[in-house]
């Protein structure tokens, strides 16, 4: 199975304690994914995030409706977290966020190791231009929440 790499960090000026809180809330991820992915939480707040918590979501991806499922597999707060899909449209996804703290604010990373159907055709015109605009939106949306908290 070939598999690929995306990656992105991004610095946000505010302390380690409040990034690491918005992020691990499962619910604030629909407030940083574009309205065109129609994302969804399906699991009940309050989610008690932990090695072994399973998430499910409902998207659309090119119009198709999709149920998606992730596992927190590494759960390192206020660090790190892994989450990686145990049902969706991947053949493999695994989602490392990492948040370091620097003396400007917080390096909010994200390293994705990914497998799709199809190999590299799939993913040069379909997928991977798709998490390059998910992410930018993300970065977009992110620099949106932690500037108004100023």
């Amino acid at each position: 199975m070939k598999t690929f790499l995306f990656k992105t960090e991004q610095m946000l000026g505010r302390p380690l304690t409040e990034v690491f809180s918005f992020f691990s809330d499962a619910h604030n991820l629909a407030m940083i994914t574009p309205a065109w992915l129609h994302f969804e939480v399906l699991t009940p707040t309050p989610i008690e995030m932990s090695p072994g918590t399973r998430i499910d979501y409902r998207l659309r991806l090119r119009g198709i409706p999709l149920r998606w499922q992730s596992e927190i597999t590494e759960w390192n707060p206020p660090h790190a977290f892994v989450d990686e899909q145990r049902r969706g449209p991947y053949r493999l996804w695994r989602h490392t966020h990492t948040f370091d703290e620097t003396e400007n604010g917080v390096v909010v990373g994200d390293s994705i190791e990914y497998a799709v159907w199809g190999n590299q055709i799939v993913d040069k015109f379909f997928v991977r231009p798709d998490i390059e605009k998910i992410f930018a939106y993300r970065s977009e949306q992110l620099n949106k929440i932690f500037h108004q908290a100023d």
